[in-house]
């Protein structure tokens, strides 16, 4: 190789890398800023190809999309004074890359912790103001509402926009749950052990009450019963009597013959009785020898 075509070559690479070192993209989901020896310029490019002086410009690349801050969870005191574990992310993104980067640089983790820091900061004031039952369940939308708008207020002149912020899972810490859990248990055994109480009282008044009527249901059918029973025998009576009035004789003779029934049905092997007697009244007048 001579010496020209050497020199070519060179002058072909310093051209090369000049070119390379002028030029610079900027993609759809990017902001871009140019720096001259150290110091913002300028910061409105839009999506495509774009020059810069080499060695004297620099350009630093940022992500416009919503980014996602999904940290620990952070242990916060409520109004009670009693400690729990939050868990949540924060929906955001860079409004102005300008004020972005006058504030954190170009590092993202600088903006990710004074991120953090803020609603943190936002989380404590409303745990503050409220008790785990309403943190849990009646304010927390209203909590997540009001720590998007402080965080913007507080993050905005900084270039950043909070977008959502998200509380995922609210929980106490492992010995209070123990202690909370116990003292759960133990007040709904005392609530447990006062509904059985009640309920026993309760069933001995049923059962009493259930004794009385039924005392009662058999006062009044025995009642009813005996005056039964008893319009039934003045009746039997009455019809006796007045059989008796019409044929005394031969009423007589019926209940002899009644009684005769009676007593040759029975069970009874041996019926002892005087050969004169009442019973064989009608017996004895039917024999041709008296």
């Amino acid at each position: 190789m001579n010496k020209s075509t050497f020199v070519s070559a060179i002058v072909l690479v310093l051209v090369a890398w000049v070119v390379s070192m002028s030029l610079f993209t900027v993609g759809q989901t990017q902001y871009a800023i140019l720096l001259r020896l150290g110091e913002f310029v300028r910061s409105d490019y839009q999506p495509g190809l774009h020059f810069k002086w080499p060695l004297i410009n620099n350009v630093i690349k940022f992500d416009k999309r919503i980014l996602t801050l999904d940290a620990s969870p952070e242990e916060i005191l409520t109004g009670e004074k009693k400690t729990v574990l939050v868990d949540y992310y924060v929906k955001w993104r860079i409004k102005s890359v300008e004020a972005y980067y006058l504030a954190y640089g170009s590092l993202e983790s600088r903006a990710r912790s004074r991120l953090s820091e803020v609603i943190k900061n936002g989380l404590q004031a409303e745990f503050n103001q409220r008790t785990i039952r309403q943190v849990v369940t009646e304010d927390r939308t209203e909590i997540m509402k009001r720590l998007a708008a402080r965080a913007n207020q507080r993050l905005g002149k900084f270039g950043i926009e909070i977008i959502d912020v998200r509380i995922k899972q609210i929980e106490l810490p492992a010995g209070v749950r123990d202690a909370v859990f116990k003292r759960m248990r133990a007040g709904r055994d005392r609530i447990a052990k006062d509904h059985r109480g009640k309920g026993r009282k309760e069933a001995t008044i049923i059962e009493a009450q259930a004794k009385r009527k039924r005392t009662e249901m058999l006062a009044a059918a025995r009642r009813n019963a005996d005056e039964i029973k008893g319009e039934g025998d003045a009746r039997a009576t009455e019809i006796y009597a007045k059989a008796y009035g019409q044929d005394p004789e031969f009423y007589a003779f019926y209940r002899s013959m009644m009684a005769y029934r009676d007593a040759f049905d029975s069970k009874q092997d041996v019926l002892v009785l005087e050969p004169d007697s009442e019973f064989f009244q009608y017996f004895n007048s039917m024999n041709p020898k008296h």
